[in-house]
C-alpha cells in the first residue's frame, strides 16, 4: 500500500492551484482576477464557448473578454471531458494569442536560408506552381500531408491531398498510440476502449499515468473511484504522478511489459480462472493461445521483467475475484503507444487479459462504446474528391498499421529514397516530436517542396520552404468534434476573439487558397462554417446553438451493459488474427522481447508527459516555460542508489549518451524510479531559436533514439534505446 501524507483531496485542490498559477503567470488566479476586477467596472465583458487546443482531448472552454481582448478561461461544466476543470496547459496556452514570438505573416526561405515576408497571393502562387510540377514530372503519389489530428485540420488535409489525386494522408499517430490502435483494431474490432472506473473493482494501468497527461473528466474518474476503494495498481518503472491514487506501484523493466501481462493470463488459464462461457462464445484462437501461454509462468516472466512470481501470480488472482468489474485500462502513448519493438503485441496483449476476465461490456470492466458522426450531406460542394487508386506509402511496408493514421515514418522514409517530393505539415512539428530529428532534417533537405502551416516558428518551419501562419486556436472556427461514449455530444471550436494578427488565417482559408493555386479548387467552394452548419443540421443542432453553447448532448445512444459486438474480421475477440500472421508476425498473441537491452553501465531510458505540457507545442509559453524552470522541471530522473554509485548529487549537471546523441542536462535525484533507468520529460530540448524560452532548454529524448520503426505498424519506437550517465565536472 503506498503512503502519503498527502491526501487524495489536496492533491486535487494543488492541481487546481497549478492550474490558477499556469493561467496567471507568477501570481495567484484569485489575486490576478482581484486587480483586473478593479480595472473592468467599466468595461464591457463578453463570454464565448471554444475547444482547448493543449493536446488531443480538445476539452470544452468558456473564454471572458474584457473589450475585446482575452481576460480568463474556465472549463465548460457541460463538456463530458473538462466537466468545469481545465488543465494547466488550458490556462496557459491561451497566452498564445498573444505571443510575441508568434508568425504573423506568410514567410519563405530564402537561399541563404534566412525567411523572408510574402504575401499571400504569391505563397499561393509559388507553391501552387510547384505542386503541379511536381504532379508533372513524378504524380500525385510524390505529394504527402501530415497532421496533428484538430476538428478542421485532419478533414482538410485529407480533402486537399485526395483532391489532388494523392493517398498520402499521414497523423502524427505513429510517434503517439498508432501501435494501440492497430492492435486494437484487431483485437476488439475498435482503435480504443474505456475503462467503467464509476463500478469497477480493480483497474491495472501500463505506463500510463492520468497525473501528468491530464484530462479533468480521467482525473475526477480515477480520483472518485480511489474514494470508492477500487484497486489502482501502476505497472511503471517511475512511481508517476498518479500514484496519489494508486494501491501498488510495480516497478518493471522498461518494455517488458508484454511478458508481465502474458504471465498475468498464463495465471487465469493454468489455475482455470478464466470465464469459460465469455472464451467459448466470443472468442476465437483460444485454444492456440492457452497452449503457447503455457511457457508465459510467473518464473518465466520475473527473469525477464524484475517484478517477483508471486506478485504476478496474486494480482491475476485478485483480477480474477474482481472480475469482470476488473480490467486492464486501455493506455495511450507510453509502452503500447510507440514506445517498443513489442508494443502492438503489448497491446494485443491487454486486450486477451481482459477477454479471460470476461469484463468486455460489463460494469466495471472494458467498455466499447458508439460514436456520433454527421448524417449525409445533400449539398453537392460537400462531395467528397476521387478517391485515389493508388494506396499510401507504407500500406505495403507497414499493412496492420490504422488505415485512417497511416504512419508518418513511411512518409519519411519516401522522402529519403525520393518516392516522395513535396510535404506539407498541418499542426505538426515532425522535425522534433517525431522520430529521429536529424533523419528528418535529411529528409526534408531532400525534397523539392517543404509547407507548414503553423502558429509558431517550430523546428519543421525552420526546414521548410514556405511557412504559412494560422490564427490560433481560440481565433478560429472549426468543424464539430464529435464525442461518444456512454452517452453522445458535439463540441465546437468558436472563435471568441478577433483576430490578433490580420495577416493569419483560419485552417479551411488555407487550403482554400492552397486549392485554388494547385487547380483544385472547385472542391473547395464552401467555407468551414457553411460545413459546419450542414453537418451540425444533420443532427438536428443548429450552429447558433452550437456558438451560444459550445457543446450540445445529441439523441441518447441508448448504451446497455453487454457483450460488445467486436466488429472484427471474425465478429469474435480474436487471440488469433490471420492478418498478422499474413504481415509475418505471430498472428497468436505472444512474447516479442524488446529490441535493445542496456548493457554494464547502461540505462534503459523512458520518456513521457508532464501534466502542463504538450511535447513541443506548449514549451515557448510564457507562463508553462516559467514553471517549468521555476521547478526545475527539465531534469532527467535517476535512483538514489544509482546517483550515489556514480558519484552524482541532487542538481548535478550530467552528460547523457546514445548511439545517436549526446547531451546534457541537471539531475534530479529521487526514489521514485527504478534502478537501472532514467526518465526524460518529452517536452524539452528546442532548437529553433525563433523560440527563445523553450530554444537549447534541457534536451530531447528524441534526438537520442535511433531512426527506426516496429514492424508491422511502422510506430517510431521511442524508447528502444540505452544510455551512459556521467557526472559532468564543474
Amino acid at each position: 500500500m503506498l503512503e502519503s501524507k498527502l491526501s487524495r483531496r489536496t492533491f486535487l485542490k494543488g492541481s487546481a492551484a497549478t492550474a490558477a498559477l499556469a493561467g496567471a503567470g507568477t501570481v495567484s488566479f484569485g489575486a490576478w482576477r482581484a486587480q483586473k476586477a478593479g480595472a473592468a467596472e467599466n468595461a464591457t465583458i463578453t463570454e464565448a464557448p471554444t475547444l482547448c487546443n493543449g493536446c488531443s482531448s480538445k476539452c470544452g472552454l468558456v473564454a471572458t473578454m474584457q473589450d475585446g481582448r482575452l481576460w480568463t478561461v474556465r472549463g465548460s461544466a457541460a463538456h463530458p471531458y473538462s466537466k468545469g476543470t481545465i488543465c494547466g496547459r488550458g490556462h496557459g496556452l491561451a497566452q498564445l494569442a498573444y505571443s510575441e514570438e508568434r508568425i504573423t505573416q506568410p514567410m519563405r526561405r530564402t537561399e541563404s536560408g534566412d525567411f523572408e515576408p510574402i504575401s499571400w497571393d504569391d505563397a499561393f502562387s509559388e507553391i501552387g506552381q510547384k505542386v503541379k510540377d511536381i504532379i508533372a514530372s513524378d504524380g500525385a503519389d510524390a505529394l504527402a500531408i501530415i497532421q496533428d489530428p484538430r476538428p478542421s485540420g485532419k478533414y482538410y488535409s485529407k480533402r486537399f491531398m485526395n483532391a489532388l489525386g494523392s493517398p498520402n494522408v499521414y497523423a502524427h499517430s505513429s510517434s503517439c498510440n498508432l501501435s494501440k490502435e492497430s492492435a486494437y483494431q484487431l483485437t476488439i474490432g475498435a482503435s480504443n476502449y474505456s475503462t467503467d472506473f464509476g463500478n469497477a473493482k480493480m483497474v491495472v494501468f501500463i505506463g500510463r499515468s492520468y497525473g501528468d497527461g491530464i484530462r479533468p473528466s480521467s482525473v475526477m474518474s480515477i480520483a472518485s473511484a480511489a474514494e470508492s476503494a477500487t484497486r489502482i495498481v501502476l505497472v511503471d518503472p517511475r512511481l508517476n504522478n498518479t500514484a496519489i491514487f494508486a494501491d501498488d506501484w510495480v516497478p518493471i523493466n522498461p518494455g517488458t511489459d508484454l511478458a508481465f501481462l502474458l504471465a498475468i493470463c498464463n495465471v487465469l488459464i493454468e489455475e482455470d480462472l478464466y470465464d469459460h462461457d465469455f472464451v467459448e462464445q466470443y472468442t476465437t484462437g483460444f485454444e492456440e493461445f492457452a497452449a503457447q501461454a503455457k511457457e508465459y509462468t510467473p518464473e518465466w516472466a520475473e527473469g525477464i521483467t524484475d517484478v517477483p512470481a508471486e506478485k504476478i501470480v496474486e494480482l491475476a488472482e485478485a483480477l480474477a475475484k474482481a472480475a469482470p468489474a476488473a480490467s486492464i485500462e486501455a493506455g495511450w502513448r507510453a509502452v503500447i503507444g510507440c514506445s517498443y519493438f513489442n508494443s502492438f503485441d503489448t497491446a494485443r496483449a491487454g486486450t486477451a487479459v481482459n477477454a479471460l476476465l470476461g469484463s468486455w461490456g460489463q460494469k466495471g470492466g472494458a467498455l466499447l462504446t458508439s460514436s456520433p458522426k454527421a448524417g449525409s450531406l445533400s449539398d453537392t460542394r460537400f462531395a467528397d474528391p476521387p478517391k485515389p487508386e493508388s494506396k499510401a506509402i507504407g500500406a505495403k511496408e507497414y499493412p496492420l498499421a490504422l488505415a485512417s493514421a497511416g504512419t508518418n515514418i513511411a512518409a519519411l522514409e519516401g522522402a529519403l529514397d525520393g518516392r516522395i517530393k513535396g510535404m506539407f505539415f498541418y499542426n505538426s512539428n515532425a522535425a522534433k516530436g517525431y522520430a529521429q530529428p536529424k533523419t528528418w532534417a535529411e529528409g526534408l533537405e531532400k525534397l523539392d517542396l517543404v509547407v507548414t502551416v503553423d502558429v509558431q516558428m517550430s523546428e519543421t518551419a525552420l526546414l521548410s520552404d514556405y511557412v504559412l501562419p494560422e490564427c490560433t486556436y481560440i481565433e478560429r472556427l472549426e468543424l464539430p468534434e464529435w464525442i461518444g461514449g456512454k452517452k453522445h455530444f458535439v463540441g465546437m471550436r468558436t472563435a471568441v476573439l478577433d483576430r490578433v494578427h490580420p495577416e493569419t488565417k483560419t485552417c479551411d482559408e488555407i487550403f482554400n487558397g492552397l486549392a485554388e493555386a494547385c487547380g483544385v479548387g472547385e472542391y473547395f467552394q464552401f467555407t468551414a462554417e457553411e460545413l459546419a452548419a450542414a453537418q451540425l443540421e444533420s443532427v438536428g443542432v443548429s450552429i447558433d446553438t452550437m456558438k451560444k453553447e459550445g457543446v450540445v448532448e445529441l439523441a441518447d445512444p441508448k448504451f446497455e451493459y453487454k457483450v460488445p459486438a467486436f466488429k472484427t474480421a471474425s465478429g469474435k475477440f480474436e487471440f488469433k488474427t490471420d492478418a498478422v500472421g499474413e504481415a509475418g508476425l505471430n498472428p497468436v498473441i505472444g512474447y516479442v522481447p524488446r529490441k535493445v537491452f542496456p548493457k554494464e553501465g547502461e540505462f534503459a531510458i523512458i520518456g513521457g508527459k508532464q501534466g502542463i505540457h504538450s511535447h513541443t507545442m506548449t514549451q515557448n509559453i510564457p507562463a508553462l516555460n516559467a514553471i517549468s524552470r521555476q521547478y526545475n522541471m527539465e531534469r532527467l530522473w535517476m535512483n538514489a542508489a544509482d546517483a550515489a554509485e556514480l558519484g552524482i548529487e541532487d542538481g548535478d549537471m550530467v552528460e547523457v549518451s546514445s548511439s545517436e546523441h549526446t547531451g546534457q542536462v541537471a539531475v534530479r535525484v529521487t526514489q521514485r524510479m527504478k534502478p537501472g533507468v532514467v526518465f526524460l520529460p518529452t517536452h524539452y530540448g528546442g532548437s529553433s531559436p525563433y523560440q527563445t524560452r523553450a530554444y537549447q532548454y534541457g534536451i530531447a529524448l528524441n534526438d537520442f533514439i535511433p531512426f527506426d520503426a516496429e514492424p508491422g505498424v511502422g510506430s517510431m519506437m521511442s524508447q528502444e534505446v540505452a544510455v551512459t550517465v556521467r557526472k559532468v565536472e564543474a
